[in-house]
């Protein structure tokens, strides 16, 4: 055997052992078994919305991963509609209530100013799902604004982790991996801003692709996401869904301020073997638990055993300066959102309409300078070219997806300390804000410090299901993930 592209679906199918989802599986494998049942009369898209509403109602309760239904209008579309020859033709589909509008539906972001308001239209990125052939029939639950990596809005409450109830699936699209890795739908749809749909699939055995900035449908209304930091996809259980599912919905549009050209071979292999450069060590040097680096060492074993050329690497750039200035876009960005929202509602918002967390956020970025922020920003181009250097001689970066297993629902309550610098933001200046939401983020971010990286430069990264952790009371997923600059998925390998 050789190595190659394919070498990464490889990994995902035989070190993942399917059996430990036993009991959340359904009938169908996955979204593609789905659409060709229904083109083949097997099903109709009726009965898989019905089937879908079922599921919802038996397993929603324990998983609080839905917070938004449009029964009606999912069982009228799967009726009325034509699906012959699209790729998803009459699969149901959830959506994350973040950043995913239909036009008709509440788009809340797990944030109560937002709760129970339609919006009036329909984002490009659902458009194109429509046009795949998906039937919404909701949403799915998330943090405030996306803010955190554990799905806990105090709006909705947490989402549970399929495997462990009383463990987070992880965030900020921790609802849409509950749905799917419970068994409620195949696909769902996802967003990536700092490790939102990397972290949630890890800590459940899922399939988590973050596209490369540019690759995926953008606005109206918003075009740069975060700078270019978050970028919309799913969550899946098979890497042939992720590969399909990309195909559909990349896109080279115009209008977008990120343009990335058109995948248009989509079978093509290295020559040669994959060079994998590998790092092991956090990039802010936190603790990385066994499991974490089982995993990694399994990944390592697998590829090498196919001939790849796989070599230990150290970070090329300061991953502490790299996450202070993210906080920095967060908080600018928090800011802008809320200038926006203010003019709309027609008021000032205060500490009263959002959590506390949100708020100081967004106290902070209404403080920082253009030039500050300008500088922050211009440091994400350093990043992307020191990245790129690494990438002269490495096909693939192996890390980690994240240090350790889903955590506890329990395991990181705000400090008190924390708290009262939230609560007096408006008294401090810039650089101790800036701390305090270091030390909002600091334990959670500890858990989770792979991620961030590739959002700031834009690359591609995936989290693939090669490993599961026998610590007790049950198994919980601790995935291998990767990124490269631009390689694609190949019968199932990696994008």
């Amino acid at each position: 055997m050789r190595c190659d592209c394919m070498s990464l679906y490889r990994l995902s199918v035989s070190l993942y052992n399917k059996e430990d989802m036993k009991g959340r599986e359904t009938m169908w494998k996955d979204a593609i078994e789905m659409r060709e049942a229904v083109a083949s009369g097997e099903v109709s898209p009726k009965e898989l919305v019905q089937e879908t509403l079922e599921k919802i109602e038996q397993r929603n309760p324990s998983l609080n991963a839905v917070v938004h239904l449009q029964a009606e209008r999912a069982l009228e579309e799967a009726e009325a509609r034509s699906f012959e020859g699209l790729p998803f033709g009459g699969v149901p589909l959830l959506l994350k209530d973040l950043g995913q509008n239909q036009a008709g539906e509440p788009s809340s972001a797990g944030s109560k100013l937002l709760k129970g308001i339609p919006v009036s239209r329909t984002d490009n990125f659902v458009k194109r799902l429509e046009a795949a052939g998906f039937i919404v029939v909701g949403r799915t639950n998330t943090p405030e604004f996306g803010f955190k990596n554990m799905t806990e809005p105090q709006l909705w409450g947490t989402a549970n982790n399929p495997y462990d109830l009383n463990r987070n699936a992880g965030g900020s699209s921790g609802g849409a991996a509950a749905t799917v890795a419970g068994g409620i739908v195949p696909i769902a749809g996802a967003s990536d801003g700092g490790g939102s749909i990397r972290i949630p699939a890890s800590f459940t055995g899922l399939i988590g692709l973050k596209p490369s900035r540019g690759r995926i449908p953008v606005g109206p209304g918003s075009y740069r996401g975060w700078q270019g930091a978050s970028v919309n996809f799913a969550m899946t259980k098979t890497v042939r869904d992720t590969r399909e599912l990309l195909k559909w919905m990349q896109v080279e549009q115009k209008d977008s301020p990120f343009l990335t050209p058109l995948i248009k071979d989509w079978d093509s292999l290295p020559n040669r073997p994959l060079r994998v450069g590998v790092i092991e060590k956090s990039p802010i040097e936190s603790f990385v638990a066994p499991e974490a680096k089982e995993a990694l060492r399994k990944a390592v074993n697998f590829l090498e055993g196919l001939g790849c050329v796989v070599e230990p690497i150290g970070w090329p750039v300061d991953g502490v300066e790299v996450m202070k200035n993210y906080y920095v876009m967060n908080s600018v960005e928090t800011a802008a959102m809320f200038q926006g929202m203010e003019a709309s509602f027609g008021r000032k918002f205060t500490k009263d309409d959002m959590e506390l967390m949100t708020w100081g956020i967004y106290q902070s970025g209404e403080r920082i300078l253009a030039k500050d922020y300008s500088a922050a920003l211009s440091k994400w181009d350093t990043y992307a070219h020191a990245m790129e250097k690494v990438h002269e001689q490495y096909d693939l970066i192996l890390t980690p997806s994240v240090s350790d297993v889903a955590p506890l629902h329990t395991q990181f309550p705000m400090e008190e300390s924390v708290r009262h610098a939230l609560n007096h933001m408006d008294e401090l200046s810039v650089p101790e804000q800036q701390s305090v939401i270091w030390r909002m983020f600091d334990r959670t971010l500890a858990l989770t410090p792979f991620t961030q990286l590739s959002n700031i430069t834009g690359a591609p990264a995936i989290s693939l299901p090669v490993h599961l952790t026998e610590r007790p009371p049950n198994r919980r997923a601790v995935d291998g993930g990767a990124w490269t600059r631009g390689a694609i998925i190949n019968s199932g390998g990696m994008v």
